[in-house]
């Protein structure tokens, strides 16, 4: 299964370990935003932008880490649309903190997960595990 990741640069290290540990499980990436940094131009903000745009259309699964940036939430935005199955993963209850959260974080086909890195990698294994069944 395909899977792209939408997260802030603030979380590169988690982003990178989900990476390397879906990767190891025979997933693969459509495209990794984390090792595009130091963007100069409007130009290559706009190719970077189509680049990620066609990986979430690409993407089967959708993965978003929070604390997550403005382009992620657009990414977000392409996956809801484009009926996409959505993890939105937090190590704290923030996405459940009215002060905080989003109207979005609260749609159905948003499938949420609090706690550990290995908590939302055991299920995106379940449920792609469930739906590859189906």
């Amino acid at each position: 299964m395909n899977f792209y990741i939408a997260s802030s640069f603030k979380n590169i290290d988690n982003v990178r370990n989900v990476t390397q540990q879906l990767k190891s499980r025979g997933y693969i990436q459509t495209f990794d935003r984390t090792v595009h940094s130091g963007i100069g131009t409007l130009q290559e903000l706009a190719a970077i932008g189509a680049k990620e745009k066609e990986a979430v259309l690409r993407a089967e699964i959708f993965i978003i880490m929070l604390p997550a940036g403005k382009g992620s939430h657009v990414e977000l935005g392409l996956a809801l649309g484009a009926g996409k199955a959505i993890f939105m993963y937090s190590a704290n209850d923030e996405m459940n903190d009215i002060e905080k959260t989003s109207a979005f974080y609260q749609l159905p086909e948003v499938q949420k997960i609090i706690g550990t890195i290995d908590d939302l990698i055991s299920t995106i294994n379940r449920s792609c595990d469930l739906s590859s069944k189906g």
